[in-house]
């Protein structure tokens, strides 16, 4: 019998053990980070296929989408902090609610964007564009693109990817963007899927609950992504872009 008291201990102590472990899991998922995979390019050159990324879930408060499933059991944000223009983004897509998209956010609520031959305007000022030169798609070396490096109002820049020749979404009219809403893009202009489209096929305006939390670094990386064949984790693993600061 004490034999099988002590198992019992144990085994409730390991028990335990594994409790504590998965709700601390939980908590810091929640609350703190969370870690995300990039299925697509439209972020390049800053994100790629294959990025692994830490999203902290506190940069902007916390909502449903907070929480696995979109369980979270209250409605708007709880500590809402606004995000800045420029921040890299990862929101639930409003159509489905379901889907998780990641870009750069460029329309606060109240701003008036638009696009003029590939340069964008925020409330009638553009976000200064400086060609880089001609390159390619990193996942798409058959697709020549245009380097430039836009700069924000705030001073801070980021390099993003245009086609040689005007593409649709270059040139839109001017989106008005609504109170509790934002308006996003992808670096890779003219290969997202993003704000300039209506929800219904595109992403359209994003409401606040939607967002999930700020990009803040890679963390690991497999060029196109890592794949079931165990081969695929070290041949196309990337050290270069380990720990490498999204902004």
């Amino acid at each position: 019998m004490s034999t099988l008291a002590a198992s019992a201990r144990r085994f409730a102590g390991e028990a335990r053990a594994v409790v504590l472990a998965v709700l601390l899991f939980l908590v810091v998922r929640i609350f703190v980070f969370q870690p995300f995979t990039i299925p697509s390019d439209s972020m390049e050159p800053a994100l790629r296929i294959g990025d692994y990324l830490i999203v902290s879930k506190a940069s902007y408060g916390w909502s449903r989408y907070s929480f696995p499933l979109g369980l979270g059991p209250f409605e708007g944000r709880v500590l809402g902090r606004a995000p800045r223009r420029g921040d890299v983004i990862v929101f639930k897509l409003p159509r489905d609610n379901r889907t998780d998209y990641v870009k750069r956010l460029i329309g606060l609520p109240g701003d008036r964007v638009q696009l003029i031959h590939g340069v964008v305007y925020v409330n009638g000022v553009a976000l200064p564009q400086q060609e880089l030169g001609a390159t390619v798609d990193p996942d798409e070396p058959s697709r020549p693109v245009i380097a430039y490096r836009e700069r924000m109002a705030d001073g801070s820049s980021h390099v993003i990817l245009r086609d040689p020749d005007e593409a649709d979404g270059e040139t839109t009219g001017v989106y008005l963007v609504p109170e509790g809403r934002y308006f996003f893009l992808g670096d890779n202009r003219d290969n997202s899927l993003d704000s300039r489209w209506p929800q219904a096929t595109g992403v359209g305006y994003v409401p606040a609950r939607n967002l999930e939390g700020k990009v803040e670094f890679i963390a690991f990386a497999w060029r196109g992504g890592a794949t079931l064949n165990p081969w695929t984790w070290v041949s196309r693993f990337d050290p270069g872009r380990m720990f490498r600061k999204v902004g």
